[in-house]
């Protein structure tokens, strides 16, 4: 039986403003046996990390006043800052 560990690193900057930076990063691990999609598994891993990104940055981007003008700039919705907006 093989195993081959396939890892993944997902990170973003958010421009709060001011000169002002967030920088937020994830890395996800998993063992893949003989036989399993590695492919899928990668996939999996990246979408995980790429979500959990996402929700430690929602807090601070929703209080940022720069994001919510940026976001009400680029899109003429109301004044919540949604995930989709990214």
């Amino acid at each position: 039986m093989k195993f081959t560990t396939v890892s993944v690193s997902y990170s973003r900057k958010f421009n709060l403003g001011d000169y002002e930076s967030l920088e937020l990063g994830c890395s996800l691990w998993a063992q893949v046996e003989d036989g399993e999609d590695a492919d899928g598994v990668t996939q999996f891993l990246y979408l995980q990390a790429k979500t959990s990104v996402k929700q430690a940055a929602m807090p601070v981007l929703r209080a940022s006043e720069f994001q919510i003008s940026k976001a009400k700039s680029s899109k003429k919705v109301s004044g919540d800052i949604n995930e989709s907006d990214w």
